[in-house]
């Protein structure tokens, strides 16, 4: 039989002429025996059968020391290119794919590697073959400095560092610690539709037109939500999913467009026992994958939070709190403060130490920043760290013993700084908690060798939506009020919209809101309610709903639930600022994939048969 031959040609590289016979018969009769990290010493004198990518080649003319990488890691392999068989060896390049046997050797003394796992061996080749050639990749695997947008175009190419590889592998494994938790305590995982009905709940849906019900849309999900209580109506007790989400939001480097949720729902439930399932794994993924027996989980309420950080999600490792300044500076007949104040504002302030120092230059900068998170400005007081001498950016309106005052009631001393905005409550929050943050990592004074964990709870029950001018849930509209505020929301009877409480948690690691949840409402007077409150009609009610709504009257338990951001958790536990990191194929923060150039154009017959028509 003639062999058959073929010359691959892709995007103008020539890859030169293969064997195709010789490739398979290599496939077919020299089985892989080990990965590259399985061999060590004890190996010695074995012969072995090895699979790959070259990662490095050097030629020494007499022999070529190849290091070979597979998903496991790397061993380093040698070609005397002389010996029958293994003059092709002089053609490897980076990134070829080969098969080989060997014999594994001790590497000549002197020559160890102790910074690799395999550094003690070498595998000494007596056949092999060149499954497929390369191009020159555009950047070096191990190279880490490489920009980010090439690395995202070529993700496949990136997807073989040794940094991605570990991420998805530990990725595999949590996600396999938390099955074999949620099977021990008894979960079922149910897979729900991923084309559904588009219910938004506060992000916006990616719709699916339908080509045979024309004018009418799926819509991608955001949560599995109604679906995961609509199990627990059917009586399924208790039920896990790691599910795909997807919200149509704007991103940042904890958010996608399309994300992994652990979720999870239980059956005559109350919030304690949701929180404690949910603080046993922890404590089991922390002691697997940390080495840390104890987890202590702090807890406060929303205000609490909001009062001492300035957000519902505080990162714990930095030790600066907000202080709340309206006491000592009404009446100051400082302008910016009392308009503040008499608009039911916030007069907040932080004091940083190493803030002393800071040149104006570098005092105007966060300002800048203080503007960009939506405050009119920032007043600043700092003092000399030897003199203790204090300057401010407000010293023409206040004398020296009134400066003194406010900064030791904020709690600063001397070579600190204080910050103060005078703002709307929010705005003061957001904008301090902002610099909190900022400040701690610029003057590295958040406490990284260790993670912090919160429970908030106590949220409110709904929040104004400025852009709509109207009340939505914070939450989802689900979320069960709170025990005391439930008489009120049936009755209407409640003197401010904003002091309803909702039955709702979230846990909290290191800055990162990683689980959310809440007890639900489980009867239909109630569900009807929250949806009244809402301000929805009750077409409105009946087109999205209808088919909830009905199912709350057929015997519902109560139950509620917590799902999990499992690209945010494998993101701490990966010791990495991006969930991109641990995500094969993530998308950047414009929502496009540059691998693959999506989104991107469809033709018009497929248009047509969808019934859209796109607008010039």
């Amino acid at each position: 039989m003639v062999p058959f031959h073929i010359d691959f040609v892709h995007v103008g590289f020539h890859y030169g002429e293969l064997n195709i016979e010789d490739i398979m018969a290599f496939i077919t009769e020299q089985k892989r025996t080990h990965y590259c990290t399985d061999l060590n010493i004890s190996n010695k004198g074995e012969e072995v059968v090895l699979m790959g990518w070259i990662e490095t080649r050097r030629d020494l003319g007499s022999m070529i020391f190849v290091d070979l990488r597979d998903r496991t890691g790397i061993a380093q392999v040698v070609f005397d290119p002389k010996l029958e068989g293994l003059a092709d060896s002089k053609d490897l390049r980076n990134e070829f794919v080969v098969a080989l046997s060997g014999i594994v050797n001790p590497r000549p003394e002197g020559m160890t590697n102790k910074s690799m796992k395999t550094g003690e061996i070498e595998i000494i080749v007596n056949k092999f073959e060149i499954l497929s050639k390369a191009q020159t990749p555009p950047f070096k695997i191990s190279d880490e400095k490489v920009g980010e947008n090439l690395r995202l175009k070529y993700r496949y190419l990136d997807l073989r560092s040794k940094r991605l590889q570990d991420n998805l592998k530990l990725r595999h494994k949590v996600t396999s610690s938390v099955r074999n938790y949620l099977d021990a305590q008894g979960f079922l995982d149910v897979e729900t539709p991923i084309l559904y009905k588009s219910t938004p709940e506060g992000a916006r849906d990616y719709l699916v037109p339908s080509r045979i019900s024309e004018g009418e849309f799926y819509a991608l999900p955001q949560s599995p939500q109604t679906l995961k209580q609509l199990l627990m109506i059917a009586g399924y007790d208790k039920y896990y999913q790691i599910a795909r989400c997807f919200r149509d939001e704007d991103l940042r480097a904890d958010r996608q467009p399309e994300f992994s949720q652990i979720d999870i729902e239980m059956s005559f439930v109350d919030q304690s026992d949701i929180q404690k399932m949910t603080e046993g794994l922890v404590k089991t993924l922390w002691k697997e994958f940390r080495g840390i027996e104890d987890v202590p989980i702090a807890s406060m309420t929303y205000h609490e939070a909001m009062e001492r950080f300035g957000c519902d999600k505080p990162d714990l490792r930095v030790d600066i709190e907000l202080v709340d300044l309206a006491n000592v500076v009404k009446g100051s007949g400082f302008k910016v403060f009392d308009d503040a104040l008499a608009a039911d504002g916030a007069v907040k302030a932080i004091a940083v130490s190493g803030c002393g120092e800071y040149s104006r230059g570098k005092l105007d900068k966060l300002t800048t920043l203080a503007k960009h998170h939506g405050a009119k400005g920032l007043v600043w007081i700092k003092s000399n760290k030897d003199s203790g001498e204090l300057t401010s950016s407000v010293s023409k309106f206040f004398n020296a013993e009134k400066l003194e005052e406010i900064f030791n009631t904020v709690g600063a001393k001397k070579g600190d700084g204080v910050f103060i905005v005078a703002d709307e409550y929010a705005k003061t929050c957001a904008t301090l908690s902002a610099l909190r943050l900022h400040l701690a990592k610029e003057l590295n004074l958040l406490n990284a060798s260790e993670d912090r964990f919160l429970w908030v709870t106590d949220f409110p029950l709904l929040d104004y939506d400025e852009d709509e001018d109207r009340w939505i849930a914070m939450h989802h509209p689900f979320t069960a009020p709170s025990d005391g505020d439930m008489d009120k929301m049936l009755s209407g009877s409640f003197n401010d919209i904003r002091k309803l409480k909702a039955k709702a948690y979230d846990l909290v690691c290191n800055g990162h809101e990683i689980a959310g949840g809440s007890v639900r409402i489980h009867r239909d007077e109630v569900q009807q309610a929250m949806f009244n409150l809402l301000g929805m009609s009750a077409e409105e009610i009946k087109s999205r709903f209808g088919f909830f709504i009905e199912a709350l009257q057929y015997g519902t338990p109560p139950h509620g639930g917590i799902a999990w951001g499992l690209d945010r958790l494998i993101m701490i536990l990966a010791s990495t600022d991006a969930i991109r990191d641990v995500i094969a194929f993530p998308k950047t923060t414009k929502a496009t994939d540059l691998m693959a150039s999506a989104p991107s154009p469809v033709d018009t017959k497929q248009l047509d048969e969808l019934h859209i028509t796109l607008k010039s």
